[in-house]
């Protein structure tokens, strides 16, 4: 029941854009991230939804994910968020599954570059393969309406000292933004593994080949003497959707979106 606009949402409803045209000027300034007490609200230790369990985070600090972003707009504009706010799509909010409620994230549209800032206070989306969902504000100022998908990478906005590790969807970051991005958008992989041993690397590699998977690489990281096992680049939501769906079928469940600077 707290779980309010976005629980009964198996994925991103086809709800659409409000009527009429919406200028990028008209929408509002990001919001300026800042430290917020836990809501009282849709920050249960866990939840199920769809027979699925989920396990919300002791904090945000740290958390860095790159994959796939859906919106949402009309169906739910003006009903209750999950921490009881009230959802407004022409602001700069977004839900997520995990997060504590409320967080601050850095969206980072990884096909042009575009970023925005928005706060977390709902939960959702419940579709395969999607990580964050965002209002149509957000989704306008990243370009991403038309195409209903797109993708991202999603970074926490922390206050206080960085965290550390070698996973790349775990990194940290602090306000208002602590880190660069190319100025051209770089090819984006999907990593299956990170071994220490180049033999486990590349026995993995074999497998993927074996399965007809194609474009599969072995990146060395000799800094770390880490070896990456990587699919790509994934040019496209729907491209990724596809491999996903053939990785599952091989059981293999680590993989998610890195790009070069990851």
């Amino acid at each position: 029941m707290l779980l309010s606009a976005c629980a009964g949402r198996p994925g991103m409803l086809k709800d659409g854009p409000p009527t009429g045209s919406v200028a990028i000027p008209d929408l509002p300034e990001d919001p300026i991230p800042r430290p917020e007490p836990r809501s009282r609200y849709g920050n249960m230790p866990e939840y199920e939804v769809l027979g699925k369990t989920y396990r919300v985070m002791d904090s945000s600090r740290g958390y860095r994910e790159q994959g796939v972003a859906s919106w949402y707009g009309t169906k739910f504009h003006g009903r209750l968020t999950s921490n009881r706010e009230t959802y407004d799509m022409f602001a700069m909010t977004a839900a997520h599954k995990t997060l504590p409620l409320p967080t601050y994230v850095e969206v980072r549209n990884l096909r042009n570059n575009k970023t925005i800032i928005v706060r977390v206070n709902d939960r959702g989306p419940f579709a395969h393969n999607r990580i964050i969902d965002l209002s149509y504000a957000a989704a306008m100022k990243l370009d991403m309406v038309d195409t209903g998908t797109a993708l991202v990478e999603v970074r926490a906005i922390d206050f206080g000292a960085p965290s550390s590790g070698d996973r790349p969807t775990r990194a940290s970051s602090e306000p208002p933004r602590d880190f660069s991005v190319p100025d051209n958008p770089g090819p984006v992989y999907v990593q299956v593994g990170a071994f220490g041993s180049r033999d486990n690397a590349e026995r993995l590699y074999r497998r993927l080949q074996r399965a007809n998977i194609g474009n599969v690489l072995v990146v060395t990281d000799s800094h770390k003497e880490l070896f990456r096992v990587r699919i790509g680049p994934v040019k496209s939501v729907h491209q990724f959707d596809i491999l996903s769906d053939e990785l599952e079928g091989l059981g293999i469940e680590t993989r998610y979106l890195v790009t070069p600077e990851s």
